[in-house]
């Protein structure tokens, strides 16, 4: 579940990633009954759907017939560090998944993801770090890692490859903060509450992947949500 906008009294614009079909936009008749199978809290970001759809090729909007838990995850609605986490992501997939078609490892891999932020009982400052550079994967754009970053190399942000050299444009990262990228690159999510960073040094890695999206993606806008995780993880 990627997002909502709510449409007429008891109808829902809703934004789906799935398994089988990629993104895909659906119309959602929410019941007037709490009793109705089909419940708003479904619709929150994040939320894991079983659904039951009728896609007919040509139509920008989807019917949505059925929809139920595929997994629950409580800690995401209760937890606010975690809620947050959730926002900026599902506000970050929601720009970075616009033309995605279906792409089953690419959803394979968000599901885990969220499953374990979920289950997470702690050390997950950096997971939204984490997610983006290891996303860059499924899109196309994984930083080059045939050449390691070493004392003195730059990162080429257009290129997505460390450099000995400053390119001739203006987007790349001096070798001070470079090193942040190979640093990013060692990460997963088991092992990066041992990574110790600073609130700068966080801030700094998010802004310099943020930028280096709106370099590969057309159109990427500025996200709402940075300036709470700046201030819950930074």
């Amino acid at each position: 579940m990627l997002r909502s906008l709510k449409y007429g009294e008891q109808r829902l614009i809703v934004d789906l990633f799935c398994r089988e079909q990629g993104r895909l936009s659906f119309i959602v008749t929410l019941p007037r009954s709490a009793r109705g199978r089909m419940k708003k809290q479904y619709f929150q970001p994040l939320t894991l759907l079983s659904v039951e759809t009728d896609v007919r090729e040509g139509q920008q909007l989807h019917k949505l017939r059925d929809a139920s838990l595929l997994t629950p995850l409580p800690s995401l609605q209760t937890d606010a560090s975690k809620l947050a986490l959730a926002l900026f992501t599902a506000e970050f997939l929601c720009h970075a998944l616009r033309g995605e078609q279906q792409d089953v490892p690419l959803f394979d891999y968000l599901r885990s993801s969220i499953e374990w932020l979920d289950g997470s009982r702690g050390g997950y400052a950096n997971f939204h770090l984490v997610l983006l550079m290891r996303l860059s994967r499924f899109l196309g754009f994984l930083p080059n890692v045939e050449h390691v970053a070493g004392d003195g190399d730059y990162f080429d942000l257009r290129a997505a490859s460390f450099v000995a050299a400053p390119p001739a444009h203006p987007d790349y990262v001096m070798p001070q903060e470079a090193s942040h990228i190979s640093l990013l690159m060692r990460m997963d999510y088991p092992s990066m509450h041992l990574f110790r960073l600073s609130r700068s040094q966080r801030n700094r890695i998010l802004e310099l992947l943020l930028h280096f999206y709106r370099l590969q993606l057309p159109d990427f806008p500025e996200l709402h949500s940075v300036e709470v995780l700046r201030e819950l993880f930074g």
